[in-house]
């Protein structure tokens, strides 16, 4: 039986529709908002499988056909590889939905959405993840909190829901919220250096408007929910829990007092092994004794630092760990940095370029050029791991676009500044927060380039430690106490406001509360770290790199494009290869040269002045004699543009023949005298000749 309801937010129905399609799922639901339709579907293995974790998989696929397009693939069909955006939209369904499954579940859960049609205005990924929760709620799955999304942006000074694509390009703050109904559970987005009391303010607004959407899941559930399935909750073996604590209580309490990561992750494993060794020397109970060994380390981490105030290096709650920073240590690299904070570490190249090398993104919405990349790259040894090199990884992208949308604020207009830039991050090792490294690093390398960035940028990561009534909110958070705590908050920004946030949390979520004294305490951090990167470089470089490419904006007349171009393009393929440039020419007439030197620049600069310069009357020009006639010769005085020198115009005494004076292939100078209403052009020697004279 097909179930149908609807409600409104910003300004926008949405509807919520199930028992039409997709109806062997095991939970589905159709969302629509104007011309906007996602299907989303979810399905659960009956059989549980002890993987570790939860093995829940998320998939977002964008049809070109929602849009009426065909995509641009040589097979002409949706690549297998899904594209920067779904991934993207993948990590936002995932984050907020993946901490509210019951302990114990441990069923291969599959949830797909499918844009089926698409909205010309409006970006179809907060439908999708307000039907992930949708469906699951209807699903036989256990899964019980429905979970609210939506998009908020601040523009001319007002909050607005559901933005539309044109609002949001003079948004000061656009960022994606989801919640249940007591709280926040996933932030991302960016912002034009706000304070953070606007992006405290964004965020709640955002909280407030989406109790609509979680009515109206609810009262479908009603209408049309499964019975769930009954989940057991994880037994304990207290006693073996016992055991496992009194054998490993000495060694625990040295785990936790080693600062260094390596050597604490060495400790560690040598006390599984005495442990195991003195519990079950036939290995019959490994896997839980491993399972009770580690919940012993995260509880006593946790106790030290909520009840006795120590974290695992010695830090206090708000210090940031030791800050290196190195730029230009890469000779060729037309920008770098080596940013160090902890034992995390960052190598990060900036590379300018022109505009042919930006990036192309085929979409719903439309082919889209983006002149600034920021590329993340996490290689196993970074962790001292042992792991197959694949391409970027779904972590790689997020944190990459986290970088990229955080430095993004701060860039130069394309008009004063036209390079397309591309920042790497490598990754080097790894302690908690090498996104934020990223960050930090990516400015450096920006400014070590010469690129007028508005201000520098840098990052810090925020945990949290919630037990009972006692939060503890940290600064520059370690790898364990991300693993081990309840929170994981990115703030990015200059000294005058935030540029880009996220917000991951394992909790129910956090409220205004904490949230307020994590933003506050990210200020601290932040400004601390760009004190420290400010001793490294603290403006950026007054030219860029030797090794950059030159540019240089020329403007001709629109009617000379043509003799730029040439035949077929044989003219200015013949520079560019001459000169080894690259020329872009637009329908203005305005020329944009990227050339490998300043030498190069120059020479195709005046290259192109010959070739579009324009004869002037009482000008001398040097020219070659083209053809000779009874009456005169025709002189190529400009490339493509020949005049004709009269025979009484040759010499001051009378000639008789042309070859008298002249012959073919003679370079001789020559004076305009004349340009009539046809174009046509009249030289004169003999006024060359009296001119030298005087």
């Amino acid at each position: 039986m097909i179930k149908t309801v609807e409600t409104e937010i910003g300004g926008r129905a949405i509807t919520l529709e199930t028992g039409k399609m997709a109806k062997q799922a095991s939970g589905s639901v159709v969302v629509s908002s104007g011309d906007a339709k996602v299907l989303v579907t979810v399905v659960a293995e009956t059989k549980s499988k002890d993987m570790g974790f939860l093995p829940l998989t998320i998939e977002y696929q964008e049809r070109m056909y929602a849009a009426g397009r065909i995509p641009g693939s040589y097979f002409r069909r949706e690549i297998g590889r899904p594209s920067e955006k779904e991934v993207l939209t993948c990590r936002l369904i995932d984050r907020p939905l993946r901490p509210l499954f019951p302990d114990g579940y441990s069923c291969e859960t599959q949830l797909i959405a499918t844009v089926f049609s698409a909205d010309a205005d409006y970006d179809p990924d907060v439908l999708a993840m307000n039907g992930a929760s949708t469906a699951l709620l209807l699903s036989d799955i256990p899964f019980e909190e429905p979970v609210g999304s939506a998009r908020v942006a601040y523009v001319d000074e007002q909050f607005v829901l559901n933005p539309s694509k044109k609002q949001l390009e003079k948004a000061e703050i656009n960022l994606v919220v989801a919640g249940t109904r007591n709280a926040v559970v996933m932030v991302e987005g960016r912002a034009e250096e706000m304070p953070e009391d606007k992006v405290l303010e964004a965020i709640f607004f955002a909280h407030a408007a989406i109790q609509p959407l979680i009515d109206m899941q609810l009262k479908l559930r009603e209408e049309a929910g499964k019975a769930k399935r009954e989940v057991a909750a994880p037994v304990v073996d207290t006693e073996l829990q016992a055991k496992v604590e009194a054998a490993a209580t000495a060694g625990m309490d040295e785990v936790v007092t080693i600062a260094d990561k390596m050597a604490r992750a060495d400790r560690y494993s040598r006390l599984k092994e005495e442990v195991l060794a003195q519990l079950d020397p036939e290995g019959e109970q490994a896997g839980a004794i491993s399972d009770l060994l580690s919940s012993y380390k995260k509880k006593i981490m946790r106790d030290r630092i909520v009840n006795k105030g120590l974290r695992l290096d010695g830090r206090s709650f708000e210090d940031v760990r030791p800050i290196s920073c190195e730029v230009g240590i890469l000779p060729r690299a037309h920008g770098s940095a080596l940013f160090t904070r902890g034992e995390t570490q960052a190598l990060v190249i900036c590379t300018l370029g022109s505009e042919r090398d930006e990036q192309h993104l085929e979409g719903l919405g439309g082919d889209v050029y983006r002149r600034f990349m920021l590329h993340y790259n996490f290689p196993p040894f970074c962790v001292g791991e042992v792991r197959r090199l694949s391409g970027p990884s779904r972590r790689d992208i997020g944190h990459g676009t986290l970088a990229r949308r955080g430095i993004e604020a701060v860039l130069p207009e394309g008009d004063s500044f036209p390079y397309t830039l591309r920042v790497v991050s490598e990754v080097l090792e790894s302690n908690g927060s090498s996104s934020m490294a990223t960050v930090c690093g990516g400015s450096l390398a920006l400014m070590d380039a010469g690129v007028p960035v508005q201000a520098p940028v840098s990052g810090v990561a925020m945990g949290l430690i919630k037990e009972d009534d006692k939060v503890v909110v940290l600064t520059d958070i370690l790898g364990d106490e991300d693993h081990l705590g309840d929170m994981d908050f990115k703030v990015v920004g200059t000294s005058n406001g935030i540029t880009g946030l996220q917000m991951d949390i394992k909790i129910d979520g956090v409220d205004r509360d904490i949230m307020s004294r994590a933003l506050a305490q990210a200020n601290k951090g932040r400004n601390h770290i760009l004190d420290k990167m400010q001793e490294a470089l603290s403006s950026p470089r007054a030219v860029v790199s030797e090794h950059a490419p030159k540019y240089v904006t020329i403007k001709i007349h629109p009617d000379k494009i043509r003799d730029i171009i040439g035949p077929g393009g044989k003219v200015i393929r013949e520079m560019t290869a001459e000169f080894e440039s690259k020329i872009d020419v637009e329908d203005d007439g305005t020329i944009k040269i990227f050339s490998n030197s300043n030498e190069s620049a120059n020479a195709l600069v005046k290259r192109i002045e010959e070739i579009t310069a324009v004869p002037e009357v009482g000008k001398i020009y040097e020219g070659e004699v083209r053809t000779i006639k009874d009456f005169g010769a025709f002189v190529q005085i400009l490339p493509g543009t020949d005049g004709m020198v009269h025979i009484s115009e040759l010499a001051h005494e009378r000639v008789k023949k042309v070859t008298d004076i002249l012959k073919e292939g003679d370079v001789i100078k020559v004076k305009v005298i004349d340009i009539d209403n046809r174009g046509r052009i009249r030289l004169s020697r003999k006024a060359v000749l009296a001119e030298g004279e005087e």
